[in-house]
């Protein structure tokens, strides 16, 4: 009824050989993933800085920076200047969103000083997109 296989099977020939590329861990992916969440929140972040500087901005710039560069081996990321146009509502949304994201990586991988930082983004994020009274009473 069925012709029988006459090639050997995919799986069979692969499981003997050994692999032409490296594997990373599961710490080593989530410690890129959580990077690269971190590094798209300082840009947010700077973007956030031209548009209205603040020292909680730079305080946290640098702090996101320092967080980059740790899990990144000790590189800096890589920073632009970058001219003050946009909508900061917009803004504080994009920074809010990549800040629960990187929250969800850095709880995963059991990195307190990340989750700390983010979940404290994530919390001037809403702030300030609720308004100056909100952030008072939040207080």
């Amino acid at each position: 009824m069925y012709e029988p296989i006459r090639t050997k099977s995919v799986h069979s020939t692969m499981a003997g050989t050994p692999s032409d590329f490296p594997h990373r861990s599961r710490e080593e992916e989530l410690d890129i993933q959580l990077a690269g969440h971190l590094a798209a929140l300082l840009t947010v972040t700077d973007e956030l800085r031209a548009l209205s500087p603040s020292a909680d901005l730079d305080t946290a710039a640098e702090r996101l920076a320092a967080q980059v560069a740790r899990l990144r081996g000790g590189r800096t990321p890589l920073r632009a200047a970058p001219a003050p146009a946009g909508d900061p509502a917009a803004l504080h949304r994009r920074a809010h969103t990549l800040a629960g994201r990187a929250l969800v990586v850095a709880a995963s991988r059991a990195d307190t000083a990340a989750a700390i930082l983010a979940a404290q983004r994530m919390d001037a994020h809403t702030a300030a997109l609720s308004g100056p009274k909100a952030y008072s009473t939040a207080r």
